[in-house]
């Protein structure tokens, strides 16, 4: 597993999410190591979603601990905690202008040279040639790549992931794939990936895990997971059958 060592990148323990009445997420334990690629899977309405705001510091839990780097999540967050987390929504939103602008924007307001980053990271994602053409004018697939640039240009420690290449045709799922594998490749970022393409998964993550009504059914190596799932429901669920 490249770049990825025992100790976690976060940890998190009786981690709970309540809005009103009702309980979303109710995560008794998890920990996501570094430099992998961890795949969440499940149901809509799950609770999937919700935890990746909760690990990008959007909101807080209702209760129980998350820790980062060895650091207690305590909101306010500290900025230089936030910063070090970068998310790309299942719906991104850009900013009016260029494919450049777009990216450059986070180095902008960082106030971080840009040097030759921006054009590498544009290389990176196959668009160069798209550099100086307006948003507005890009394919699914060509807003996506740019949103994961945006967020890459700041080479962040953790990589959040909600659905990337949800709705896109298969030639930009590959290419959305192909830019998680050498992510995983470097191991200098982490991946949270929130898919419910169950082969996407299988094809990309380090670990898999399975979240119904909350709760963490069952978190393991992926090839175990797939191969020798230990909680009946998460083999069913691999195998397509309706278990929610």
């Amino acid at each position: 597993m490249a770049g990825a060592i025992d100790d976690p990148i976060y940890h998190a323990r009786g981690l709970r999410k309540v809005y009103g009445k009702r309980c979303v997420l109710d995560v008794e334990a998890l920990e996501v190591r570094r430099g992998e690629v961890l795949a969440i899977i499940g149901p809509n309405g799950a609770g999937k979603s919700t935890l990746l705001r909760l690990l990008n510091f959007l909101e807080p839990a209702s209760s129980g601990d998350l820790t980062f780097l060895g650091q207690k999540a305590k909101y306010p967050v500290p900025l230089a905690m936030r910063r070090q987390v970068t998310m790309v929504f299942q719906r991104p939103i850009l900013l009016h202008g260029s494919v450049w602008q777009n990216v450059a924007y986070p180095l902008r307001i960082r106030k971080i040279k840009a040097g030759g980053s921006i054009d590498d990271m544009l290389g990176k994602l196959e668009l160069s040639a798209l550099s100086e053409t307006s948003v507005h004018e890009l394919s699914g697939g060509e807003f996506q790549r740019v949103a994961l640039a945006r967020a890459l240009v700041l080479r962040p420690r953790v990589l959040l992931l909600d659905e990337p290449a949800a709705n896109l045709d298969p030639q930009n799922v590959e290419k959305i794939e192909a830019i998680i594998r050498t992510i995983r490749r470097e191991g200098h970022t982490t991946v949270v990936l929130v898919t419910h393409r169950v082969e996407q998964a299988r094809r990309l993550a380090d670990r898999t895990a399975l979240l119904i009504d909350g709760s963490f059914i069952e978190i393991a190596e992926t090839t175990r997971f797939f191969t020798q799932s230990e909680d009946p429901r998460a083999a069913a669920f691999v195998q397509g059958q309706m278990i929610y």
